[in-house]
């Protein structure tokens, strides 16, 4: 084992989990600002509001590809973590390989399947004929770098596996500072329009790519992608699987809550209705970014200490992840309850997207501010190898409670737009409460404490 990888068994978990969370908290916020520019310059371009719920009407799309990516790289990096707790070098190796395999193949038929029916999956996710143009446009050009899209994150999570935050910090960290300096260089300078918003994304993320792949060849890597693990081993493929179906799932469905969103808010409210949710979408998933970078550090300490049995060093971590995450989403959620006509103006300042997005955006993260606990929950299960947990959880969200309170919350209560967004709300905060009941007899039986 290399010195990072030691140091996940013996270096004080706090210092630890912080040494590892502030490099990933870093690319988080780097991604966030990229994303935030993004927007920006989007909104800015002439027909901004349409331009911007045409990237909207793609989120789907997108979502899918991290999917795929969540899948086989977040399935396969905490079991490798495990084994390498247990001293199982060759076996965490087959989790790389097998990752690698299969997120090339995936990352093929995808871009082959949406390019082939490009033009009825935008009219599926609720492209009228003021957005399709645009939504086209984008959705061609961003496909054709999904390869290397998949390939940068999934061995992005073995990276961070090992123990090498700051390398998996730089990672990200390249692709979004390289993509602020593109965005305005090929959107306004060479006149491309959102073909340069999608063109900018694909050349960063080739060269996130080169940089996974150099560092994963070099010394510094305990664990290599070796040619006789590249094909599916069906157990090992078996096990990812089953570990990765919660991020596939949680990931994929977001897909699948934009659709339904967007027609039930495009019912009520029209296009710009649309427009105001793609911000909202955007300042959600902004806010879990640094959620996510805590996890990201706690992994690899829960996973390998628990192959290890160290489960004291287990408890600890996870003790300190649910603090820093709900501290996090409970500050972030009184600023926007505060000031949403603000964050709504970062991103457009057309007086009809403000004037309709803000009172969506206050009732939208009404319940954000307990979901990083429940996040918190979720990264465990998966970082002790019980993905069928956080499977149940994230269907219990999103397919019982969630899809059905979007269609069905309009008919019961006469807001429109509103009571659509209401059910965001709703179904992150009964899923938290019953996930924290449930968290704590887990721990229980996991990671019992000796002499209780």
């Amino acid at each position: 084992m290399g010195p990072e990888s030691n140091k996940l068994g013996t270096q004080p978990v706090k210092s630890l989990l912080l040494s590892l969370a502030l490099p990933a908290i870093c690319a988080q916020i780097v991604t966030l600002l990229y994303n935030l520019v993004d927007r920006i310059y989007i909104g800015r371009m002439e027909n901004g509001a349409l331009v911007m719920a045409a990237v909207g009407i793609c989120a789907p799309i997108v979502t899918v590809i991290d999917a795929t990516t969540a899948l086989f790289g977040r399935g396969g990096a905490p079991l490798a973590s495990i084994r390498m707790g247990e001293g199982d070098l060759p076996r965490a190796e087959r989790y790389l390989g097998n990752s690698v395999g299969m997120l090339l193949l995936s990352a093929l038929v995808l871009t082959a399947g949406v390019l082939s029916f490009q033009t009825p999956l935008l009219r599926l996710f609720g492209a009228t004929d003021a957005t399709l143009g645009y939504a086209g446009q984008y959705l061609s050009i961003y496909i054709l770098g999904t390869v290397f899209v998949q390939m940068t994150v999934g061995m992005n999570y073995y990276i961070t596996a090992q123990g090498f935050a700051k390398t998996a910090m730089c990672t990200t960290m390249l692709g979004g500072i390289l993509n602020i300096v593109l965005d305005p260089l090929l959107i306004f300078g060479l006149q491309l329009g959102i073909r340069g918003a999608a063109l900018a994304t694909v050349l960063s993320q080739f060269a996130s790519f080169v940089w996974v792949l150099c560092f994963m060849a070099s010394r510094r890597s305990t664990l290599r992608i070796r040619k006789r693990d590249l094909l599916p081993d069906p157990k090992i493929l078996r096990e990812m699987l089953v570990l990765g179906s919660a991020p596939f799932f949680m990931n994929s469905s977001e897909g699948l809550l934009n659709i339904c969103f967007n027609r039930q808010v495009l019912r009520f409210g029209g296009d710009t209705a649309v427009g105001a949710m793609t911000i909202l979408f955007s300042v959600f998933n902004l806010i879990l970014l640094p959620v996510e970078g805590v996890a990201q550090g706690a992994q690899p300490i829960i996973s390998f200490n628990y192959g290890a049995k160290r489960l004291g060093r287990v408890r600890e971590a996870i003790r300190l992840n649910i603090l820093w995450t709900t501290v996090f989403t409970v500050a972030a959620t009184t600023l926007i309850l505060l000031f949403p006509e603000a964050v709504v103006r970062v991103f457009n300042q057309d007086p009809d997207l403000v004037a309709t997005g803000a009172p969506m955006l206050r009732i939208y993260v009404g319940g954000l501010f307990i979901l990083g606990a429940n996040s918190s929950f979720q990264q465990t299960y998966n970082a002790m190898g019980e993905g069928g947990k956080a499977f149940f959880f994230a269907f219990y969200r999103k397919i019982i409670l969630l899809i059905p309170l979007i269609f069905l919350l309009p008919h019961l209560l006469p807001w429109g737009v509103s009571a659509v967004i209401l059910a965001e709300p709703i179904s992150d905060t009964l899923t938290t409460l019953t996930n924290a009941v449930h968290f704590r007899f887990f721990l229980q039986k996991k990671l019992p404490v000796p002499g209780a």
